[in-house]
């Protein structure tokens, strides 16, 4: 393997993912003239990244579990290129400790937070300790995990109120949850969704939390380097969502006050200093009567980090690959202004209301343009839509100086894509984009599945 001087950037990066994002971090490398490897599944190998990179390293066939999830081979493919780094992008195993603690044993830098940071901040019940003791608020609930005795799993549930949520420690992405609304329903819902995470995620840890009934989803960017120095690039709202699944996306939060959000942001920054947190990563909160409570962290990068990096001019994979190079940070928080607003919208490969998937032949693909608008996508015209991934297929992102003008061009942008021969969300997107409560700006959390269900009810 190369050696490289402390602080210099690596010479060589491997990226262990697949679709837009393994593109958005080979451009970043670039970039910054840094060599990529690619690593691929045999249902990637025509992939224009994996053309576009300067090594490419087959891991394996399609299922993830064989190729994108395959440790021993990902380490491998690093091995023989010569590779210094590896950035694991979002999903897969980019959140898995142990990932990348085998990285680092094997002499590779991971390009994310320490293996100690991602056990953590993973575990929904030490991260909620790891933020009460940082000073963020949290939701209500249980003090740590829930205890076997049924009797007390009661008296918390009595303490919290009605409805209460019951979630897996190690659970994320929707999955491992369940909403309990009277005492007669709390125990069986505690033992199902306890045997569901001992399958899922190996974990039968729960926890309980208030369940708050029309709360908005904003989350907080943070960067921090090895020097414990940490800034916030402001917040998302990401409340337009389906199954805890996000669709759109946007920054500035509309109609929170701006004070209330420099507060939180600050607290995150802090609790990064105490938790001697390194790398890009988001605190995702729950806000609900002018109040912000901690649900988790991802540490890594976010889907909708675009943004952030539009309203900002902060470029978040570079300087996740300078901050995993050892350089400090090369900005303070006054440094941070935004300018603008951003919204981006989630481009999946699914039926548009049924949401189910469509993979297949792209026969004809045309990207938007014009002012303000961009298009993270690694799609183009013949590409086939593999059916073993996430269907997201890519993302456009549109720019304004003010949130009316960002879903202008948003408008005009979705009504110039073309993507024939497979089905697409857009037209939910279009529907979304003219939806009066959208406009104004503030839905919840719920707004998206109620409209669902109405709309369903009505056809």
């Amino acid at each position: 393997m190369a050696t490289r001087s402390p602080n210099q950037l690596f010479g060589k990066v491997l990226i262990a993912n697949r679709g837009e994002i393994a593109l958005r971090v080979q451009r970043a490398c670039r970039e910054l003239g840094i060599k990529t490897v690619m690593v691929h599944s045999e249902a990637d190998r025509d992939a224009k990244y994996v053309r576009l990179a300067d090594e490419s390293v087959c891991i394996g066939p399609p299922p993830s579990a064989q190729s994108y999830l395959n440790i021993p081979a990902i380490i491998a493919a690093a091995e023989v290129t010569d590779a210094q780094a590896i950035h694991p992008g979002y999903g897969f195993l980019s959140e898995n400790a142990d990932f990348a603690e085998k990285v680092e044993r094997s002499g590779f830098v991971f390009i994310g937070p320490k293996p100690e940071t991602i056990r953590l901040m993973g575990d929904k019940v030490s991260a909620k300790v790891a933020m009460v003791k940082a000073g963020v608020p949290c939701v209500p609930g249980s003090e740590g995990a829930l205890p076997a005795d049924p009797k007390e799993i009661v008296r918390i549930a009595r303490a919290v109120g009605y409805p209460v949520i019951i979630k897996a420690a190690g659970g994320g992405g929707g999955r491992g949850m369940r909403v309990v609304h009277t005492e007669a329903a709390l125990l069986s819902a505690v033992a199902l969704t306890r045997s569901e995470a001992e399958a899922a995620f190996g974990n039968p840890t729960l926890y309980m939390e208030k369940f708050l009934g029309n709360p908005r989803h904003i989350e907080i960017q943070v960067l921090a380097d090895s020097f414990k120095d940490a800034v916030y690039l402001f917040e998302r709202d990401c409340s337009m969502q389906r199954r805890h699944q996000k669709i759109i996306e946007e920054a500035p939060a509309p109609g929170i006050p701006a004070r209330a959000l420099a507060k939180i942001g600050e607290r995150c920054a802090e609790a990064c200093r105490k938790i001697g947190y390194r790398g890009a990563g988001t605190f995702e909160f729950l806000y609900e009567d002018d109040e912000f409570f901690f649900i988790e962290m991802n540490t890594r990068v976010q889907v909708e980090h675009p943004v952030t990096e539009l309203i900002t001019g902060v470029d978040i994979v570079q300087e996740q690959i300078r901050i995993a190079a050892g350089q400090k940070l090369r900005f303070r928080q006054k440094d941070i202004t935004r300018r603008g607003h951003a919204i981006e919208c989630r481009i999946n490969a699914e039926d548009p209301y049924s949401f189910v998937p469509s993979p297949g032949r792209i026969t004809s693909w045309h990207a938007p343009g014009g002012p303000g608008i961009r298009v993270d996508s690694h799609a183009y015209s013949n590409y086939f839509v593999p059916p073993y991934y996430d269907s997201m297929i890519g993302k456009v992102i549109a720019y304004g100086d003010t949130r009316e003008q960002a879903i202008a061009r948003m408008r005009v942008a979705l009504s110039e894509m073309v993507v024939e021969g497979i089905k697409t969300n857009i037209p939910l997107h279009q529907d979304l984009l003219t939806d009066e409560k959208f406009l104004l700006g503030g839905t919840s959390i719920h707004y998206l599945e109620e409209r669902l269900a109405k709309r369903q009810l009505a056809a």
